[in-house]
């Protein structure tokens, strides 16, 4: 009888690792992080959980030491138990930026913008970490990538790192991978809501005006539409053409002139009304549910985002915006002016509740391939620098952070709905037809 056990790798000089998850939740977080860290305890290395993203890292210090169970914990089996199919986040997350002050490569040799990056280096040397599992999205890659930069300006005699880092958003906006973790349960999610509106505007003749999540590009949005038979779906890649004008405004600290796309509201608004007419005049439906992707919200002229903040990675508060609640009342209005007639069209936003809905089972198996190949990727191929990726049938790739920075601006390049594609021309068979 054959006995199968864990290949150990008595060579590896990495004896304990950190795993660290920051940014928004995703469904299957815990599957990427229990079998990434049972990876590593299966083969007698050590894993020590960051709490809350970079948040207590940053705020490491003499006075400030890590403490196990405010800061960290350390996982083991036990901690593990049938926790791949689980909801939430076992470690937790926040949205911490350690190198928001390092926007070009010539920054990291500056001891003040790299202060906060010190801190987290100085942390995680504190535990005796040999090696760092980055888990998040776009801005958690950009940290990632600057906490590997940072320490070539190290003495020689400090202590190298190595980091993995492994893709998460449910918007699936990743270059270097084709599905992220979670997109697929929070498309789910969403349809789901979408067709329970769908069946609620049928009933009282009415429109649902839903701001879907997808801060950069619309995979969700269009995902969520196609799933759940919305009658129209509008995100960034759909603000070019007339939809799109250039607004001009002084930048109050340097005083120069910079130019933004910004998209011709009154244009998007009667694009809306135009679909919600032929529903009525042509199909005989008088209820339905357009979805809008809420990254639209910063294609928005400054007027309105006036007293909008923004967060550690400059993004603005999207929910302070209501971008559908906004849209609703400015549909109802423009439908009134062209027909005569009122129709009831509410505004609501989705998606805080897909983040964290229980996952789907390939995006359990999705992740827990991702948490292998992060083990893989540090022991058995001594990577530094690596995203880690999956192709064809959950066979794993490493991709170069280089290849998904950009070198200059030091931001990871987004990946959009690419307008005429397959994907793209699909959600726009399956809307409502206007002959536009």
């Amino acid at each position: 009888m054959t006995t199968l056990s864990a290949t150990l790798h008595p060579d590896s000089n990495i004896h304990r690792v950190a795993i660290l998850f920051a940014g928004g939740p995703a469904p299957a977080a815990n599957a990427v992080i229990s079998t990434c860290a049972v990876s590593f305890l299966r083969n007698d290395i050590e894993v020590v959980g960051v709490l809350y993203g970079y948040s207590n890292l940053v705020e490491f210090g003499p006075e400030r030491p890590m403490q196990e169970g405010r800061d960290y914990v350390l996982i083991d089996h036990k901690m593990l138990k049938r926790t791949r199919n689980s909801q939430g986040i076992m470690i937790g997350t926040a949205r911490s930026n350690p190198g928001k002050l390092v926007t070009e490569p010539a920054h990291l040799s500056d001891p003040q913008r790299t202060a906060p990056l010190a801190k987290v280096h100085g942390a995680l040397v504190s535990l005796g970490v040999d090696a760092l599992v980055s888990i998040g999205g776009d801005d958690t890659l950009k940290s990632a990538n600057k906490f590997k930069l940072f320490q070539e300006y190290l003495p020689p005699e400090a202590k190298r790192i190595p980091i993995v880092h492994l893709p998460k958003t449910i918007d699936n906006d990743y270059m270097g991978i084709d599905f992220t973790f979670g997109y697929f349960t929070a498309v789910e999610t969403l349809a789901s809501e979408i067709r329970n509106l769908l069946a609620d505007a049928e009933a009282n003749r009415a429109y649902f005006l839903t701001e879907t999540m997808g801060r950069s590009a619309g995979w969700l949005a269009y995902g969520a539409a196609i799933a759940g038979e919305a009658s129209l779906v509008i995100s960034v890649e759909d603000i070019t053409g007339r939809f799109r004008t250039v607004e001009s405004f002084t930048d109050p600290t340097t005083g120069e002139t910079i130019e933004r796309p910004v998209m011709k509201v009154e244009q998007v608004v009667e694009r809306i009304v135009r679909t919600i007419r032929v529903r009525e005049e042509r199909d005989h439906k008088e209820f339905g549910v357009i979805v809008m992707a809420e990254g639209l919200a910063e294609f928005l002229p400054l007027e309105y985002l006036e007293g909008v903040p923004r967060d550690e990675h400059d993004h603005i508060a999207i929910s302070k915006v209501n971008l559908g609640v906004r849209f609703a009342s400015m549909v109802a209005k423009e439908y009134t002016r062209q027909t005569g007639r009122k129709r009831k069209i509410t505004g609501l936003q989705l998606g805080y509740e897909s983040r964290c809905a229980r996952p789907h089972a390939f995006d359990v198996m999705l992740g827990s391939q991702l948490g292998v190949g992060a083990f893989r990727a540090l022991v058995e191929e001594r990577l530094d620098g690596v995203m880690v990726s999956i192709s064809g049938q959950l066979d794993l790739i490493y991709v170069d952070f280089a290849s998904l920075v950009d070198q200059q601006s030091l931001v990871t390049v987004v990946r959009y709905v690419k307008p005429g594609s397959d994907f793209h021309r699909l959600a726009r068979f399956l809307e409502t037809h206007v002959n536009d």
